[in-house]
């Protein structure tokens, strides 16, 4: 059976196949959300894998740390800005939004693996905290880094 070309092909793509639906499995079980509430005025620390970065990390962790994002004027109205931001990402999807604490989940393109980012203002400091980080894993390949960094942007973009 298996001297014929076309039977290792065939082989080949029912292997493929079979990866691939597994790594959809791992995705959708990795989904369930998890306890992310904000305690004490801090969002969770991020793991020791790179794939999560937090402003309220030590600042000296350069894997985790990403400076808060910064406004001026009225806190309320930065904070309407951030969450207009954030509903215009793609594959996003808002899975807590109540004063003082957004949270939502982004979804990858391909397979589906599900990022929470959360946000939590500080609005005596003018600062916006945040928290990206990925569900499953180890590496993300720097998605939550270049996600938080396009938000940054857009937000500083769109400061009056």
């Amino acid at each position: 059976m298996l001297e014929n070309p076309e039977n290792w092909l065939t082989l080949g793509v029912a292997a493929l196949g079979l990866v691939f639906a597994g790594l959809l499995a791992l995705a959708r079980l990795a989904s369930a959300s998890p306890d992310l509430a904000p305690a004490d005025g801090k969002l969770p620390p991020c793991p020791s894998s790179p794939n999560c970065v937090s402003s309220q990390a030590d600042p000296r962790d350069e894997t985790h740390y990403l400076p808060p994002l910064r406004f001026q004027g009225d806190p309320g109205a930065a904070w309407q800005r951030l969450e207009a931001i954030v509903a215009r990402q793609p594959r996003v999807t808002v899975r807590s939004r109540r004063p003082g604490y957004l949270h939502a989940e982004f979804r990858s393109k391909i397979f589906g693996f599900v990022d929470d980012v959360q946000f939590l203002p500080d609005p005596e400091r003018r600062l916006i905290h945040f928290r990206s980080a990925s569900r499953a894993g180890y590496s993300d390949l720097g998605v939550n880094r270049r996600r938080i960094a396009a938000i940054r942007a857009a937000f500083q973009e769109a400061a009056p």
